[in-house]
């Protein structure tokens, strides 16, 4: 089925990485081309390179050079069985959670912070481009970021809610691989936030917000198994 959202390479990375642990696409099974395969989801070849790569890098995918290369199903792609913790029901209302105490900060933040807190935040951001290849360090400057947020919105007890669901999507994020590729457009997303910000466009930062933590819910959803009876998020 062809990806239709906005957050392409999330998606596609979802798409290929549940059709692995579905068997659909079994080990050692050879991917087509490039070029027909970006054709049936109907991406950009580029998008599709990003999302291969991103799979290559957690595990899933192996890449192969040479007359007979290509990009095949890794022979044992990490958390297929019931090893890996799962995205259960728990799960996603900690999804959820972080969608309405991170959509609520930005509004705020959009109407009540400062230059100087933005600035902070770029700096952030800056400093998040340099930790690609250093998870740990990504992801406490990350944090940061994100009570930053909601240090911007003038809330003490915003900025308690982010502490909180920050830690817990802590522990999801942490079941998952988390190559340079998806980081990267991450921080790219946390760029064209804190442009929002700076206008006081609340709306716009609400919805960049939204596309943002979609994101990482498509990764989450696309590498962690799903127990029976759940193979989606809750309407």
């Amino acid at each position: 089925m062809p990806v239709r959202t906005a957050s392409t390479f999330e998606e596609t990375v979802e798409r290929l990485g549940s059709a692995i642990r579905a068997g659909l696409l079994i080990p050692g099974a050879k991917l087509p081309p490039e070029r027909e395969l970006a054709r049936q989801l109907r991406i950009s070849r580029s998008t599709l390179r990003q999302a291969l790569t991103a799979l290559v890098q957690s595990g899933h995918l192996v890449s192969q050079r040479g007359r007979s290369g290509g990009t095949f199903v890794a022979e044992q792609p990490p958390l297929t069985e019931h090893a890996g913790e799962p995205l259960d029901q728990g799960s996603w209302a900690v999804l959820d959670y972080r969608v309405a105490v991170e959509s609520g900060a930005v509004l705020l933040a959009a109407e009540r912070g400062s230059e100087a807190q933005f600035d902070r935040l770029e700096q952030l951001v800056e400093k998040m481009g340099g930790e690609l290849e250093n998870f740990g360090e990504y992801r406490r400057t990350d944090i940061r970021f994100h009570i930053g947020i909601a240090e911007a919105a003038h809330s003490p007890r915003l900025v308690s809610a982010m502490t909180d669901v920050q830690s817990q999507m802590s522990d999801l994020i942490a079941l998952i691989a988390h190559p340079p590729e998806v980081l990267t457009r991450s921080n790219e997303q946390h760029g064209r936030l804190i442009k929002a910000l700076r206008k006081g466009d609340g709306a716009k930062a609400a919805r960049l917000m939204r596309e943002h933590s979609e994101g990482t819910e498509h990764i989450l959803a696309g590498l962690l198994p799903v127990p029976l009876g759940l193979d989606q998020a809750p309407a």
